[in-house]
């Protein structure tokens, strides 16, 4: 009985003690690996209705080697009512905006359902949007980014960013 107990404590030592993480049963990219840790969702609300939803990537985050000039997002979201994004290359009727830290973006790159960010996402369809949205550098550790629509906004996306 005593060789059994201590079979059984030092087999629960080693276990305890493997190399795993939430992801090791999966089998996921490292980029894959950063995007499900950065990803984040808000639903769009008007009031108590929900408009849509609202989901993004810090690219910061999963690739730091490529974007490092300014604070890059992949954005998809879906809405009930067909609104185009806020594109700094015309001051038409703007129907949505995307704010980080209360700032506008610097470039808007509307992107096909299928791109080279697709993989970063368990869904991929049709009917969402996508893009790739470039804010200034921030000097904030922490960044917000928050959807609105002319009548309603998501809630704000919380980011923290590395220390550099």
């Amino acid at each position: 009985m005593k060789y059994i107990l201590t079979i059984l404590t030092f087999s629960l030592l080693f276990i305890g003690c493997a190399d795993k993480n939430a992801f090791s049963k999966f089998n996921m990219q490292v980029d894959q690996e950063l995007s499900a840790s950065s990803l984040q969702e808000s639903k769009i609300k008007m009031g108590e209705n929900v408009e849509g939803v609202f989901s993004a990537i810090y690219l910061n985050d999963v690739y730091p080697n490529v974007y490092t000039v300014n604070e890059y997002f992949y954005v998809y979201l879906y809405l009930k009512d067909k609104k185009e994004m806020y594109d700094t290359n015309t001051l038409d009727k703007i129907k949505l905006t995307m704010k980080l830290n209360g700032n506008l973006p610097v470039k808007i790159k509307k992107l096909d359902s299928n791109n080279k960010f697709s993989h970063l996402v368990s869904v991929n369809s049709k009917w969402r949007k996508y893009y790739l949205v470039a804010f200034k550098r921030e000097v904030k550790n922490k960044i917000n980014l928050v959807l609105e629509t002319d009548l309603s906004s998501s809630e704000e996306l919380t980011y923290q960013k590395d220390e550099e």
